[in-house]
C-alpha cells in the first residue's frame, strides 16, 4: 500500500500530495486532505483516473455542489463546468488574477480542476496566497483595511457585454444572469482555518464602498500589484489526470495563456460555501 505524502510547492501556499486515488478515499485520506487544503490553500494531485461520478463524489465530500451558471456544462452532468480553449481559439477561460465566485453573497468555497487534454507546453496556473499577502502588509495598513467592504459583480464579465461573455462565446452562456453584484469585507476571517486573508481581487471586484472613485481605484490598484507578488504564489504544471483544488476565501488564481493553436480541456466543480466575516468582528 502506498503511503500518503505531501510535499509543499511554495512557502506561501500550495501543497502536492502523492499516494492516494481521489476515487477510492479512506476516512482517514480525506481527513488528512482536508487539513492539508485549509493548512495550504491550494492542493494538487496527479495521475488521478475520475470520471465524472468520482469527481462528482469527491466533491460532494466536501459540501453541496455550486452549478455554475455561466460555464457550458458537461453533457449529462450538469454539476461540472467545462474549461476548455481549442486550438483555434485566442482568449483562454481564467486568464486574469481572480477568486471563483466572489460575486455571489455566499462565495464558493473550493473549485476542483481536472485535467482531461492538455497542451505540449504552456498552460499552467498561478495561485497566490492572500492570507500570506495580508501578513505582510504593516500593522497600522491592516487595521485599516479590517474596517472596509469592497463590492463584487459578474456583469463586467459574464454579463452581455463582459468581456468574457463576449470572447469566448458558445463556451460562456447565461448572460442574463449576471445581474447579481455582493459585498463583502476586505479582509475576511476565514470560516475554517480562521486566518485573516485579503478578499479583493482583479477580476470580480468592482470597488470599495463608501469611497469615491479615485481613493477606491489607487487602493485596489496597490493591494492587486502587493498581492500577485511572487513571493506569495506558486505554480502548477498540468498533466493529463492532475487535479487541483483551491480554496476561494484563501487563495487567487491566474491560468496562463501561453499555448496558442493548443487545446487544454479541463473539468471543473465548485463547491457552495457559507457568507464570509469580516476580520474585525469574527
Amino acid at each position: 500500500m502506498t503511503e500518503l505524502t505531501i510535499h509543499r510547492t511554495s512557502s506561501a501556499v500550495g501543497a502536492e500530495i502523492h499516494g492516494v486515488n481521489l476515487a477510492n478515499l479512506s476516512d482517514a485520506e480525506f481527513n488528512t486532505i482536508q487539513q492539508t487544503f485549509f493548512d495550504n490553500g491550494v492542493i494538487f494531485f496527479r495521475d488521478q483516473t475520475l470520471s465524472p461520478e468520482d469527481h462528482i463524489a469527491f466533491a460532494q465530500r466536501w459540501g453541496e455542489i455550486n452549478v455554475n451558471r455561466f460555464f457550458t456544462p458537461v453533457d449529462g452532468h450538469p454539476q461540472i463546468a467545462q474549461v476548455l480553449k481549442e486550438p483555434d481559439q485566442d482568449m483562454n477561460i481564467g486568464g486574469d488574477w481572480h477568486t471563483d465566485h466572489s460575486y455571489d453573497l455566499d462565495p464558493a468555497m473550493g473549485s476542483i480542476l481536472y485535467a482531461h487534454d492538455v497542451p505540449d507546453s504552456g498552460g499552467d496556473t498561478l495561485f497566490a496566497s492572500m492570507g500570506a499577502a495580508f501578513e505582510a502588509l504593516s500593522p497600522d495598513f491592516q487595521t485599516m483595511l479590517e474596517g472596509l467592504t469592497a463590492r463584487h459583480s459578474s456583469r463586467h464579465v459574464f454579463g452581455n457585454a463582459g468581456r468574457a461573455a463576449v470572447a469566448n462565446g458558445e463556451r460562456i452562456g447565461n448572460a442574463e444572469l449576471a445581474t447579481q453584484d455582493a459585498e463583502h469585507p476586505v479582509v475576511i476571517r476565514h470560516p475554517d482555518s480562521g486566518r485573516k486573508c485579503l478578499y479583493v481581487n482583479p477580476g470580480f471586484t468592482l470597488n470599495i464602498v463608501g469611497w469615491n472613485p479615485d481613493e477606491s481605484d489607487n487602493l485596489l490598484s496597490f493591494l492587486y500589484k502587493h498581492a500577485a507578488h511572487p513571493r506569495f504564489a506558486t505554480r502548477f504544471n498540468w498533466e493529463v489526470g492532475s487535479l487541483a483544488m483551491w480554496d476561494n476565501r484563501a487563495t487567487w488564481h491566474n491560468a496562463i495563456n501561453d499555448y496558442q493553436g493548443q487545446r487544454r480541456y479541463m473539468h471543473r466543480i465548485t463547491v457552495a460555501g457559507v457568507p464570509l466575516a469580516s476580520a474585525r468582528t469574527a
